[in-house]
């Protein structure tokens, strides 16, 4: 679905490093900032987070987003929590995995366990 929409390998990639990934522009840095704090536990979402997200969304568009980050930390928490394991819709597809070292793996290279 992402590359339907234009999402680039290289920018794939960019996710597990995305702070300094060339491919990451500022508005998606301040989305995975935001999704990132919203979805550590405990929640902590800093006045400079929230700040980063005012340059690119007004107040409405910051709930919007809000509401579909926590649902799917909603959802993610909920599917492990009864061990609910993928459906195969996605196979094949592109996920990064970091890995020791930095260097980002993908689940779907044969040398990747």
């Amino acid at each position: 679905m992402g590359r339907q929409q234009g999402i680039t390998e290289e920018k794939l990639q960019g996710l597990a490093d995305y702070e300094n990934a060339p491919a990451i522009s500022w508005e998606e840095r301040a989305l995975l900032r935001y999704a990132d704090a919203l979805t550590s536990t405990p929640v902590d979402v800093p006045d400079e987070i929230f700040d980063g997200l005012r340059h690119f969304f007004d107040d409405a568009q910051i709930v919007e987003i809000t509401s579909a980050f926590a649902w799917e930390n909603y959802r993610a928490r909920f599917d492990h929590a009864l061990k609910i394991e993928s459906a195969g819709f996605s196979e094949g597809a592109f996920c990064p995995v970091p890995v020791p070292g930095g260097v980002v793996a993908n689940p779907a290279d044969p040398g990747v366990d």
